[in-house]
């Protein structure tokens, strides 16, 4: 897969979400803006209460990687991506936060995508 199919894929599952999200939370939002019971209805029942879980187990761990590349390779803005995880859903802030790392980072190794990228040379120690 090529970064452009990639980032291409990270939008539209990004936008799908939303869409979704648009659809099926806003009008009852809008009917019954109480948007405490609108969180706690994701608790009603154990199945919905175990996705309820694992999406904030997932925010929690884009936190925790969102934190340490902040700190290890100085990725800048990882912040937004932690609030749309809040807001729209997580689905929007992992995707985000995956665009803007791209942009960010410089690998250490040739990317192998690379078309242009001449092989590796071995060091004299190397076999």
């Amino acid at each position: 897969m090529t970064r452009s199919v990639f980032r291409a894929f990270l939008y539209f599952f990004a936008a799908l979400f939303v869409g979704i999200f648009s659809l099926v939370v806003v009008p009852p939002l809008i009917a019954e803006p109480d948007i405490i019971g609108a969180f706690a209805a994701g608790f009603v029942n154990p199945y919905s209460s175990g996705y309820s879980a694992d999406v904030f187990v997932c925010w929690a761990v884009l936190a925790s990687w969102v934190l340490f590349e902040a700190k290890l390779y100085s990725v800048k803005r990882g912040w937004i991506c932690l609030l749309l995880g809040i807001v729209p859903g997580v689905a929007v802030g992992f995707a985000a936060y995956l665009l803007i790392r791209q942009s960010q980072i410089i690998e250490a190794r040739a990317d192998p995508l690379d078309q242009n990228r001449r092989p590796r040379q071995k060091l004299p120690n190397q076999s």
